[in-house]
Protein backbone atom coordinates (compact mmCIF):
# COMPACT_ATOMS: atom_id res chain seq x y z
CA UNK A 1 0.00 0.00 0.00
CA UNK A 2 1.02 3.32 -0.86
CA UNK A 3 0.77 6.24 1.41
CA UNK A 4 -1.19 7.79 -1.31
CA UNK A 5 -3.92 4.87 -0.78
CA UNK A 6 -3.69 5.56 2.57
CA UNK A 7 -4.97 8.91 2.78
CA UNK A 8 -7.59 8.07 0.26
CA UNK A 9 -9.38 5.17 2.47
CA UNK A 10 -11.32 7.91 3.87
CA UNK A 11 -11.90 11.54 4.72
CA UNK A 12 -10.98 11.34 8.23
CA UNK A 13 -7.76 9.31 9.58
CA UNK A 14 -8.40 9.28 13.57
CA UNK A 15 -5.36 10.37 15.34
CA UNK A 16 -5.10 8.13 18.74
CA UNK A 17 -3.96 8.74 22.20
CA UNK A 18 -4.65 5.40 23.51
CA UNK A 19 -3.69 5.08 27.36
CA UNK A 20 -5.21 1.61 28.45
CA UNK A 21 -4.43 -1.51 25.83
CA UNK A 22 -7.68 -2.66 27.08
CA UNK A 23 -9.41 -0.10 25.31
CA UNK A 24 -7.67 -1.06 21.90
CA UNK A 25 -9.82 -4.03 20.17
CA UNK A 26 -13.30 -1.67 21.07
CA UNK A 27 -12.17 1.29 19.68
CA UNK A 28 -10.71 -0.39 16.53
CA UNK A 29 -13.53 -2.41 15.94
CA UNK A 30 -15.65 0.53 16.47
CA UNK A 31 -13.93 2.89 13.88
CA UNK A 32 -13.39 0.21 10.83
CA UNK A 33 -17.15 -0.37 11.27
CA UNK A 34 -18.38 3.02 10.90
CA UNK A 35 -15.55 3.27 7.80
CA UNK A 36 -12.72 4.65 9.08
CA UNK A 37 -9.79 1.73 8.21
CA UNK A 38 -6.57 4.17 8.57
CA UNK A 39 -5.92 4.25 12.27
CA UNK A 40 -2.96 6.33 13.32
CA UNK A 41 -1.55 5.21 16.88
CA UNK A 42 0.17 8.13 18.42
CA UNK A 43 3.70 7.01 20.21
CA UNK A 44 2.50 9.32 22.97
CA UNK A 45 2.00 6.67 25.67
CA UNK A 46 3.98 3.46 26.98
CA UNK A 47 1.36 1.19 25.80
CA UNK A 48 1.04 2.98 22.06
CA UNK A 49 2.92 -0.27 20.36
CA UNK A 50 0.97 -2.52 22.30
CA UNK A 51 -2.04 -0.76 21.30
CA UNK A 52 -1.32 -0.98 17.86
CA UNK A 53 -0.85 -5.05 17.53
CA UNK A 54 -4.07 -5.40 19.88
CA UNK A 55 -5.33 -2.84 16.94
CA UNK A 56 -4.18 -4.71 13.85
CA UNK A 57 -6.53 -8.39 15.03
CA UNK A 58 -9.74 -6.15 13.42
CA UNK A 59 -9.99 -7.06 9.56
CA UNK A 60 -10.06 -4.38 7.59
CA UNK A 61 -7.85 -1.96 9.98
CA UNK A 62 -4.69 -0.28 8.53
CA UNK A 63 -2.78 0.22 11.51
CA UNK A 64 0.03 3.14 11.44
CA UNK A 65 2.31 4.81 14.45
CA UNK A 66 2.12 8.72 14.33
CA UNK A 67 3.83 11.06 16.23
CA UNK A 68 7.39 9.18 14.93
CA UNK A 69 10.25 11.51 15.59
CA UNK A 70 13.17 9.95 14.98
CA UNK A 71 14.86 6.47 13.25
CA UNK A 72 14.80 4.77 16.34
CA UNK A 73 10.84 5.13 16.72
CA UNK A 74 10.42 4.19 13.54
CA UNK A 75 12.37 0.89 13.65
CA UNK A 76 10.24 -0.24 16.94
CA UNK A 77 7.21 0.74 15.24
CA UNK A 78 8.00 -1.13 12.16
CA UNK A 79 8.69 -4.45 14.64
CA UNK A 80 5.07 -3.83 16.07
CA UNK A 81 3.78 -3.99 12.67
CA UNK A 82 2.46 -0.58 11.86
CA UNK A 83 2.05 -0.51 8.26
CA UNK A 84 2.16 3.68 7.69
CA UNK A 85 3.82 6.15 9.55
CA UNK A 86 3.28 9.73 10.30
CA UNK A 87 5.78 12.17 11.77
CA UNK A 88 5.14 15.96 13.24
CA UNK A 89 7.62 17.25 11.50
CA UNK A 90 10.36 16.41 8.81
CA UNK A 91 13.98 15.59 9.11
CA UNK A 92 16.47 14.28 6.50
CA UNK A 93 17.33 11.41 8.94
CA UNK A 94 13.89 10.29 9.24
CA UNK A 95 12.62 10.86 5.93
CA UNK A 96 15.63 8.47 4.55
CA UNK A 97 15.44 6.09 7.39
CA UNK A 98 11.28 6.29 6.58
CA UNK A 99 12.06 5.74 2.80
CA UNK A 100 14.61 3.50 3.03
CA UNK A 101 12.45 1.20 5.08
CA UNK A 102 9.76 1.19 1.98
CA UNK A 103 6.76 2.10 4.53
CA UNK A 104 4.16 4.67 3.43
CA UNK A 105 5.69 7.56 4.88
CA UNK A 106 3.72 11.20 5.87
CA UNK A 107 5.56 13.57 7.32
CA UNK A 108 4.79 16.68 8.99
CA UNK A 109 5.48 20.49 7.15
CA UNK A 110 4.12 23.79 8.51
CA UNK A 111 6.49 26.00 5.92
CA UNK A 112 7.46 26.18 2.35
CA UNK A 113 11.04 24.81 3.33
CA UNK A 114 9.47 21.52 4.70
CA UNK A 115 7.75 20.99 1.59
CA UNK A 116 11.51 21.73 -0.30
CA UNK A 117 12.75 19.61 1.86
CA UNK A 118 10.01 16.69 1.43
CA UNK A 119 9.89 16.87 -2.02
CA UNK A 120 14.28 16.59 -2.55
CA UNK A 121 13.54 13.48 -0.91
CA UNK A 122 11.21 12.68 -3.32
CA UNK A 123 7.88 13.09 -1.49
CA UNK A 124 4.54 14.56 -2.37
CA UNK A 125 2.16 13.58 0.10
CA UNK A 126 2.33 15.74 3.70
CA UNK A 127 0.94 16.24 6.44
CA UNK A 128 -0.47 19.89 7.22
CA UNK A 129 0.56 20.56 11.15
CA UNK A 130 -0.41 21.55 13.31
CA UNK A 131 -2.81 22.81 10.96
CA UNK A 132 -5.25 25.82 13.08
CA UNK A 133 -1.85 27.07 14.71
CA UNK A 134 -0.03 27.42 11.27
CA UNK A 135 -2.33 29.97 9.65
CA UNK A 136 -5.30 27.43 9.10
CA UNK A 137 -6.83 26.84 5.76
CA UNK A 138 -5.74 30.23 4.24
CA UNK A 139 -1.91 29.36 5.19
CA UNK A 140 -2.20 25.86 3.17
CA UNK A 141 -3.78 27.73 0.32
CA UNK A 142 -0.84 29.88 -0.10
CA UNK A 143 1.32 27.08 0.65
CA UNK A 144 -0.66 24.32 -1.78
CA UNK A 145 -0.29 27.24 -4.77
CA UNK A 146 3.31 26.76 -5.92
CA UNK A 147 3.49 23.20 -4.56
CA UNK A 148 0.65 22.07 -6.68
CA UNK A 149 1.94 19.09 -7.09
CA UNK A 150 1.51 17.93 -3.68
CA UNK A 151 -0.95 16.76 -1.59
CA UNK A 152 -1.68 17.05 2.14
CA UNK A 153 -3.50 15.75 5.42
CA UNK A 154 -3.99 18.74 7.64
CA UNK A 155 -4.67 17.83 11.44
CA UNK A 156 -4.47 19.49 14.58
CA UNK A 157 -7.20 22.04 15.72
CA UNK A 158 -9.53 20.07 13.00
CA UNK A 159 -13.46 19.48 13.88
CA UNK A 160 -16.08 17.81 12.53
CA UNK A 161 -17.32 21.17 11.72
CA UNK A 162 -14.42 22.78 10.11
CA UNK A 163 -13.33 19.72 7.84
CA UNK A 164 -16.13 19.62 5.54
CA UNK A 165 -13.89 23.32 4.48
CA UNK A 166 -10.34 21.70 4.81
CA UNK A 167 -11.86 18.50 2.41
CA UNK A 168 -13.21 20.75 -0.01
CA UNK A 169 -9.66 21.93 -1.05
CA UNK A 170 -8.19 19.69 -3.98
CA UNK A 171 -5.18 19.49 -2.37
CA UNK A 172 -6.46 17.94 0.87
CA UNK A 173 -6.94 14.20 0.76
CA UNK A 174 -7.78 13.43 4.01
CA UNK A 175 -7.86 15.05 7.57
CA UNK A 176 -6.46 14.03 10.84
CA UNK A 177 -8.91 14.10 13.71
CA UNK A 178 -8.94 12.90 16.99
CA UNK A 179 -13.10 13.95 17.76
CA UNK A 180 -13.85 10.69 16.48
CA UNK A 181 -12.72 9.21 20.18
CA UNK A 182 -13.57 11.66 22.49
CA UNK A 183 -11.57 11.11 25.48
CA UNK A 184 -12.50 9.70 28.56
CA UNK A 185 -14.22 5.76 29.17
CA UNK A 186 -14.79 4.43 25.56
CA UNK A 187 -18.39 4.65 24.22
CA UNK A 188 -18.23 1.89 21.16
CA UNK A 189 -21.61 2.76 19.87
CA UNK A 190 -20.56 6.90 20.04
CA UNK A 191 -17.36 6.43 18.71
CA UNK A 192 -19.32 4.09 15.39
CA UNK A 193 -21.37 6.76 15.34
CA UNK A 194 -19.19 9.91 14.84
CA UNK A 195 -16.85 7.66 12.59
CA UNK A 196 -19.73 6.69 10.52
CA UNK A 197 -20.40 10.85 10.58
CA UNK A 198 -16.59 11.26 9.47
CA UNK A 199 -16.36 8.82 6.74
CA UNK A 200 -19.55 10.31 5.57
CA UNK A 201 -17.44 13.90 4.16
CA UNK A 202 -16.40 13.78 1.29
CA UNK A 203 -14.77 16.23 -1.09
CA UNK A 204 -17.29 18.39 -3.11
Amino acid sequence: MTVDEVMELAPVIPVLVVENVADALPIARALVAGGLRALEVTLRTHAALDVMREMAKIDGAIVGAGTVCNPHQLDVALEAGAQFIVSPGLTETLGRAALESGIPYLPGVATAGDIMRGMDLGLNCFKFFPAETSGGLPALRALAAPFFEANFCPTGGITEATAPDWLAQPFVKCVGGSWVVPKGRVDSAKVELLARAASGLRQK
